[in-house]
């Protein structure tokens, strides 16, 4: 293990040096040797949060430790461009939910490019490229007429037309990585550049093309996290639910009405309102996040029930660490994360009304 580089994820009131240092270590110490990180030992592994711990190791340096992860998903890649939606421990001869989630599954694209701007290694690049354009292909395969995505393929065949809100964002998001790693390797992608805008559409203009999943936070903030919504159209949607969600002094509800704030809803929040320039409000949320933070490991809590005085579940877990981390790193100028999330050098697709 190398020695983690943390100016850029030290915080006030949020990361200390040694704190950063701590909570990149112990993301280290979950992953396995092969590559894989799963939500911590003995639980599983979903190629989205997988991906998000391994950006998280690059904001710190640990690239070879990031590579490992990508590997990963290059080695156990199924054949139609998908992984499946869990694997026990990281094991990918122990798998427990055999569907393909399409969020899941395009969230290579983001990690990959990250990793590229973290390192500038043009070989990585070319090694991750077949996997990339087999996963953007097979979520594209989903793509419903009105430009949201179908959710799921399970593993008999059936593919599920419902699209989820949070879900088709970050999918934009992914293409527009896609798009860039493309653009990058001079192989351009018209299809894609016309999917990711005929989804940006939908995300932007007919909310009744996605399920009513509205209760949840991640529907709040996910199209503006993900790109979708920037501007007025952000700070709006932002603005319409802040007191629905957001607790002050103890972070973001996962769902409305109940009494539970979680570390990873609130990071992302964050890294939303970051790109919205607005970090002094993202400096807020992560700060009151901090009593969901285990000095011991340097990990977090997934959440905290307030109404009991709890922390629930009991489990600190790879992704909520890797989502503040990220959060951090934006705040701080990593410019590798800066640009990935930031999304003004992204490709932004090719919006039309030919889905209206």
């Amino acid at each position: 293990m190398t020695t983690p580089r943390t100016e850029h994820l030290v915080l006030p009131g949020v990361l200390t040096a040694g704190q950063a240092a701590a909570t990149v270590a112990g993301i280290l110490a979950v992953q396995r040797e092969d590559g894989a990180i799963p939500w911590f030992r003995g639980h599983h592994l979903d190629p989205w949060d997988h991906v998000e711990a391994a950006m998280a190791l690059d904001t710190a340096g640990e690239h070879e430790a990031a590579e490992r992860a990508y590997l990963w998903l290059a080695r156990h890649q199924n054949e139609d461009g998908s992984w499946y939606a869990a694997y026990t421990d990281g094991d990918p001869d122990a798998v427990t939910d055999r569907g393909r989630e399409t969020n899941f599954v395009a969230y290579i694209a983001v990690g990959v490019w990250h990793h590229y701007l973290s390192t500038g290694d043009d070989a990585f690049l070319d090694r991750m490229w077949p996997a990339v354009y087999a996963a953007v292909e097979f979520v594209l395969r989903l793509q419903q007429p009105g430009g949201q995505i179908g959710w799921r393929r399970d593993d008999d065949g059936t593919q599920t037309a419902d699209a989820l809100l949070t879900g088709s964002s970050s999918i934009h998001h992914a293409l527009r990585c896609a798009l860039a790693i493309a653009e990058q390797r001079e192989e351009a992608q018209p299809d894609w550049e016309l999917a990711a805008g005929a989804l940006r559409h939908a995300i932007r203009h007919h909310p009744e093309r996605f399920l009513d999943k509205n209760r949840y936070s991640m529907d709040w903030y996910y199209p503006v996290l993900g790109g979708a919504l920037t501007g007025a159209e952000a700070k709006a949607r932002i603005e319409e639910d802040w007191d629905r969600f957001v607790v002050p002094g103890l972070g973001v509800r996962c769902v409305v009405p109940n009494p539970w704030v979680t570390g990873g809803e609130s990071a992302e929040l964050a890294l939303a309102l970051w790109a919205m320039g607005e970090s002094d409000r993202a400096l807020e949320i992560l700060q009151s996040i901090q009593h969901l933070r285990d000095p011991e490991s340097g990990l977090y809590w997934t959440g905290y029930v307030f109404d009991d005085d709890a922390v629930w579940p009991r489990e600190l877990t790879t992704w909520t660490a890797g989502s503040l981390l990220l959060a951090v790193a934006a705040l701080g100028g990593h410019e590798a994360t800066c640009q990935v999330f930031g999304g003004a050098e992204l490709p932004v697709g090719l919006e039309s009304d030919c889905c209206a």
